[in-house]
């Protein structure tokens, strides 16, 4: 009876938390929208566009009301204490400048001309300030709110034991206090989960992970899972309900034609118009390296892309000539002595991966999806998890699910499952939303823990 009392209280807890997050959302648009009618009506109302009566005011507002909710939801910046308080101010930043720039030429469009950008420029400046001052106080009621759980983790192998040393990074939202084995037996295992708040299941076997899930959710205790392969794979199934007993059909091919036919005029259009911005970055990066080392422009590399296919990567040279020729470390650390001058600008500001838009017009690639590897590291991947080959369902991507939702010394199993998780719940929204993400993920730095911290991870799982 104790715990279906604390299932509800924490039930009324997380519905009101819900309740609260949009309630915010919605106060913070309509300020926005509020600054937005007051920059029109005392700096463009009747001087750089058309004097409007009655409610075409309201349609204005309207429309930038409706491109903040959609940029935002694309941007994730709506998720305050869930993410870190840095990384949605910088969201909100960015999707407020894509917000603003799209505002700013409706404005030109109504007024036939180019309108004066000084007021749009203080618009965003104050749009800016408001999103950092309600994200921080946002920020501050979910945590007021919001108490830690008091968590046990059942883990399988010893490497799964990582996750908890990941989950201690952010103790705002978690409190792991106990991490036991599997192999402890479920008469143990029950009577953990009996002292704890939720449960976390990581790599543990079928039948006793199906045994923990079920007892916890006959005595409503919170659980989260570590999904599996096959777990991913099944997510991603169609659901028939011809006959009494429910069915889960797995096709087995990723895409359709409709949807690889537009994935690819996407990525023809984008790239096409991205080319035409980028030509004079490409061309000023171009004539640096040359200058400085008199070598080669570009650097080529074999990956493998959709269904094993092998082509070659463009990138801007970075390191010297022939840095590979005396097998140091791939892929480069921080302060390698292989890389040039200009090659630290440009890996640091990601201009090196501007030449992959011809791999993409060419059709090797996409915009999005699973990031190709190298030749070598796919086989020696796939020896160890032979599922690696199942990326290449679809073509290799500029950016991925694991570029922005991992780290660049993530495991290449996790790696796996989470460009499993675009390959199986792939969407032309998602496409979009991933693009806006990955704006953001350029303008931070490295998203990594660094090998060093990989290391006292290694020391406290020790301790376990």
């Amino acid at each position: 009876m104790g715990k279906k009392e604390n299932y509800n209280k924490n039930s009324r807890h997380d519905g009101m938390k819900a309740f609260i997050r949009k309630v915010e959302a919605i106060i913070e648009i309509g300020i926005l929208v509020m600054v937005y009618c007051l920059i029109w009506f005392f700096y463009y109302r009747g001087n750089d566009v058309p004097f409007y009566f009655g409610k075409g005011k309201f349609v204005l507002g309207g429309i930038y009301a409706i491109m903040i909710f959609v940029i935002f939801y694309l941007c994730d910046s709506f998720k305050y204490g869930h993410r870190k308080l840095a990384d949605v101010i910088i969201s909100q930043w960015i999707s407020l400048f894509f917000v603003d720039f799209i505002t700013y030429a409706q404005l030109c469009l109504i007024a036939n001309r180019i309108v004066n950008i000084m007021p749009m420029l203080l618009m965003l400046g104050i749009d800016c300030a408001i999103a950092y001052f309600t994200t921080y106080v946002y920020t501050a009621v979910y945590h007021r709110m919001y108490v830690p759980k008091n968590m046990v983790m059942i883990y399988g192998n010893e490497n799964a034991v990582n996750l908890k040393f990941k989950m201690d990074t952010r103790q705002d939202k978690y409190c792991l206090t106990k991490v036991i084995s599997y192999r402890e037996g479920y008469d143990v295992l029950r009577e953990e989960v009996n002292k704890h708040d939720a449960v976390i299941i990581n790599d543990v076997p079928s039948q006793v992970r199906n045994d923990i899930v079920k007892y916890c959710y006959q005595n409503s205790i919170r659980t989260y899972v570590a999904p599996k392969i096959s777990d991913i794979i099944i997510r991603g199934a169609e659901e028939i309900n011809l006959f009494d007993t429910p069915l889960l059909l797995i096709r087995g091919r990723v895409l359709t034609p409709a949807q690889k036919f537009v994935k690819r005029i996407f990525d023809i259009v984008l790239c096409t118009i991205a080319m035409f911005l980028a030509t004079p970055i490409m061309l000023i990066v171009a004539l640096c390296i040359k200058c400085e080392d008199h070598g080669p422009v570009f650097y080529q590399q074999k990956r493998v892309t959709e269904n094993g296919r092998e082509f070659d990567i463009l990138k801007f040279r970075s390191m010297i000539i022939n840095a590979e020729k005396e097998g140091k470390s791939i892929p480069a650390t921080d302060l390698d002595s292989r890389i040039t001058k200009v090659g630290n600008v440009i890996r640091a500001t990601r201009i090196d991966e501007l030449p992959q838009i011809l791999n993409i017009l060419k059709g090797d690639m996409s915009i999005v999806g699973p990031r190709p590897e190298r030749v070598e590291h796919m086989d020696a991947y796939s020896n160890g998890i032979p599922e690696f080959t199942l990326r290449t369902k679809v073509k290799g991507g500029l950016t991925g699910y694991a570029q922005i939702y991992g780290k660049y010394n993530t495991s290449a199993y996790d790696k796996l499952r989470l460009d499993l998780m675009y390959i199986e719940n792939y969407s032309f929204i998602q496409d979009i939303k991933l693009i806006f993400m990955t704006v953001q993920i350029m303008l931070k730095k490295e998203s990594t823990e660094g090998f060093d911290k990989i290391d006292e991870y290694e020391i406290q799982k020790n301790n376990y």
